[in-house]
């Protein structure tokens, strides 16, 4: 005779009774989960280094040690307060052969990382072709490419020669260039100036429009603001940063508020200028016929602020983000003049009529260098309008914000964001962090078709590869004296 044991064991019990589910970091149980009539809390988790055993063995070697924690978290502090007390001033313009360091006649800067002429992307040969015709080192984009290709052309990154440059940054001598210093640290950034929002040298277009657009620069729109600020003085560009936050911008691609504060400070020497009215007349159209005019100006700002990061000693922070169309690129300041790149990605955003997301080139420029201060991207919770021109929500635009404290150091208490009750902005990206947690920096940018000739197309968000903070967080274990294999 058999007695059947009506006992349930422990598992059996605890799968009995109504359930309270916590899954951890696998978003795709939840459906499964809910379909058996569970509770269920997903919690947003990835494993350190995302999985990567590379990445999780640097991120272990840079936390080897309670002692070695505590000397690189001492060091981000005192990098990040450098970004943060800079004050960079908008000082004057001039021609880049006689402003920037190591500049010749035959020099053309780019953006991103270093890159051959064989490697460059359609945008950045498009670019380079046609600043080689405009500097008249060619009669035609076919020589130009031809001359290109010779060796006579030394190409830079713009970061090498203490500068940056939107979309392919291309700068060659005789373009004029903003002279911004950081009146804290002393050191100085350039940038070359805005030619508005049209068919662009910097987006890869290089037609005779857009040389001709280039030489008035260099006769007339350089020289006047040259001299319009001999008349104003040096103009305070954080304050004015702080000041276009609170009136919607993020200063990467929106821009209305700053362009009018940066024209505001800028009139009165413009108009006391020795040109003619005539000529007055053409740069106040110029100015008004884009929001752009201010975009580079900031990216000047906080190249001035963050290169005061460099050289500090045990410093896991970023101070360079940059990309060339194929290879992204990010500088750490404790390994200073250090490249760690991996592929340039994809941009994904609304495309401008006609176009098809398979036009598009990969992310290009040295504007992710607001990013990198914690503007642009980091402060789209200033700028929520922003969403028409790059795609997403308004939800999402405030949810990057808050995401990027994730992986930064500080808040800046000298540029608030209102909407986040006057939140600073997130600063300082730490490589341990992005590491950690799996949240790669959030870009938004403009897109570039990917042949030359062209323009811009569209705009969205991007991110950084990963792989390049995994080599960075190598190399920083290796010089701090840990081990990463």
């Amino acid at each position: 005779m058999s007695t059947e044991n009506t006992e349930l064991t422990p598992a059996a019990a605890l799968f009995a009774g109504d359930l309270s589910v916590v899954n951890v970091g696998l978003a795709m149980f939840d459906e499964d989960i809910k379909a058996q009539n569970a509770q269920v809390s997903t919690l947003d988790w990835t494993p350190p280094g995302g999985g990567n055993p590379d990445a999780a063995r640097a991120l272990n070697a840079l936390e080897a040690s309670p002692e070695l924690t505590a000397k690189i978290d001492a060091a981000n502090a005192e990098a990040v307060e450098r970004i943060m007390s800079a004050r960079p001033m908008l000082i004057g313009f001039g021609r880049a052969l006689d402003v920037v360091p190591g500049m010749t006649p035959t020099t053309i800067l780019h953006s991103g990382p270093p890159i051959t002429w064989d490697r460059m992307n359609g945008p950045m040969k498009g670019a380079v072709t046609g600043a080689i015709v405009f500097e008249g080192l060619a009669k035609d984009l076919d020589e130009a490419a031809e001359v290109a290709a010779s060796g006579q052309i030394t190409f830079r990154p713009c970061h090498e020669a203490n500068s940056v440059g939107s979309m392919a940054g291309v700068t060659s001598a005789s373009m004029y260039v903003h002279i911004v210093k950081n009146e804290t640290h002393g050191n100085i950034a350039y940038t070359n100036l805005s030619e508005q929002m049209a068919k662009i040298l910097r987006m890869g277009a290089n037609d005779q429009s857009v040389i001709d657009r280039l030489v008035w620069m260099r006769d007339v729109f350089g020289p006047m603001l040259k001299e319009a600020v001999e008349f104003t003085g040096p103009v305070d560009l954080r304050l004015l940063l702080s000041q276009a936050l609170h009136m919607g911008d993020e200063c990467h691609n929106r821009n209305g508020a700053g362009t009018l504060l940066l024209f505001q400070a800028l009139a009165p020497g413009l108009l006391q200028s020795s040109f003619t009215t005539e000529q007055k007349k053409e740069v106040f159209d110029f100015v008004a016929s884009s929001d752009y005019f201010s975009g580079p100006t900031w990216m000047a700002m906080a190249k001035a602020a963050l290169d005061a990061a460099n050289g500090v000693e045990n410093s896991t922070v970023l101070t360079t983000m940059a990309r060339n169309g194929v290879d992204f690129g990010i500088r750490v300041a404790g390994l200073p003049g250090q490249w760690f790149t991996g592929p340039a990605q994809k941009v994904v955003g609304p495309m401008f009529a006609g176009y098809k997301p398979e036009d598009s080139g990969l992310d290009i420029g040295d504007s992710a260098i607001t990013e990198t201060y914690g503007f642009g991207g980091f402060a789209m919770s200033a700028a929520p309008a922003i969403v028409a021109l790059v795609g997403g929500t308004v939800a999402e635009a405030m949810g990057y914000t808050r995401d990027m404290g994730e992986i930064t150091t500080a808040q800046n208490p000298n540029v608030t964001i209102p909407a986040l009750d006057f939140q600073g902005l997130p600063t300082g990206i730490d490589v341990r962090k992005v590491l950690d947690t799996g949240i790669l920096p959030i870009i938004n940018t403009a897109i570039a078709h990917k042949d030359a000739g062209i323009g811009m197309i569209g705009a969205g968000i991007t991110h950084p590869p990963a792989e390049a903070f995994t080599k960075a967080a190598t190399a920083l274990a290796e010089a701090f004296g840990g081990t990463s294999s």
